[in-house]
């Protein structure tokens, strides 16, 4: 009768430190281990010594199942992730329309002080300069000469025929005498009989007029615009920087919502077109292998345990359960 505890009892023992002895030979010893300069069997583990192996097959099973394009298409495209992504800017937009920081204190988060004054200095250089040569290279002289002659001939067309009624309405050519006299003559030398040589000789002065303006203002656009030009892009340019993120977002809700659109679509359009050539130029099996083939098998072994530990666990009681079960049926056979 006692034979039927012992030998269940022997063989649950038994089961239990076989099973654990050989998961810890899949990671112990780290090392091989030499007696009388031979090396010891299953000296190191399993997993050190197959430790390349692992990692390249590891490497390879990850990168053409796990992380493909299709499989990361599937996730990075889900309507899920979309969702997140325009949640993520809307909470976004909401936080910064209520931001009393300045776009420079904003930026600040981001990048360093001496990155944004680089960055504003190159951008209102870059602006002053292109402004500038349109400005010295084109007729924009020409066209504002044109322009203010062509203003001055409008208001002397008018002004023949006004001005004598103005003077009458201010009570000039009422009382007769001089005042009549030279309401009378401003008529006839600007009014309806002198429009027309009025007229002609507005327009003989008008072309060399035009001209010789024509000639200043594009030389001053020439010396002088590229100092004027520079100073107010650089006084725009700090200004702009010193507006709050509130009141540069005030009003601009269409505005976000096609930022978002954009963003959302250049999403989309990254995913889709740059994800191929991305998993193309990065090799993940190579990264995933060097980087299990980098670990220390401590490090390598901790993982592995944080990950299986239950499981290896119910395997040595498992062994421990097999062993009581073989110990009473072989008491039952003698």
């Amino acid at each position: 009768m006692l034979s039927f505890i012992i030998a269940p009892l022997v063989g649950s023992v038994i089961g239990y430190i076989t099973n654990d002895i050989a998961i810890r030979m899949l990671f112990r010893p780290h090392h091989a281990k030499y007696l009388f300069g031979h090396k010891l069997p299953f000296t190191p583990g399993i997993i050190p010594k197959e430790k390349s192996r692992i990692a390249s097959s590891i490497g390879s099973t990850i990168s053409a199942n796990l992380m493909n394009r299709e499989v990361l298409e599937k996730n990075l495209l889900s309507e899920e992730m979309l969702s997140k992504i325009e949640d993520a800017l809307d909470r976004f937009f909401l936080s910064q329309r209520h931001n009393p920081e300045s776009l420079r204190m904003f930026l600040e988060h981001y990048l360093s002080k001496e990155e944004i004054d680089a960055m504003a200095s190159k951008g209102s250089n870059d602006l002053s300069q292109l402004i500038y040569k349109k400005l010295a290279s084109s007729s924009v002289g020409d066209q504002i000469a044109h322009a203010a002659v062509a203003h001055v001939m409008k208001k002397m067309q008018h002004f023949g025929s006004s001005f004598g009624d103005r003077l009458a309405d201010e009570g000039i050519g009422h009382g007769g005498g001089w005042g009549d006299m030279l309401s009378r003559g401003i008529r006839r030398v600007f009014g309806h009989q002198g429009s027309s040589a009025a007229q002609q000789f507005v327009s003989a002065l008008a072309e060399p007029v035009e001209q010789a303006l024509s000639s200043h203002i594009n030389e001053m656009l020439r010396d002088k615009s590229e100092e004027i030009v520079h100073d107010l892009i650089t006084t725009e340019t700090n200004d702009f920087l010193s507006r709050p993120m509130s009141e540069l977002l005030r009003g601009k809700e269409e505005d976000l919502e096609r930022v978002k659109s954009s963003i959302i679509g250049l999403y989309r359009s990254i995913i889709t077109e740059r994800l191929p050539r991305i998993l193309a130029a990065v090799d993940i099996s190579k990264i995933i292998e060097n980087r299990i083939n980098e670990m220390d098998m401590n490090e390598a072994e901790g993982i592995i345990m944080e990950v299986i530990s239950k499981e290896l666990r119910a395997i040595v009681w498992l062994g421990a359960g097999l062993g009581f079960l073989m110990g009473f049926v072989n008491c039952l056979l003698i």
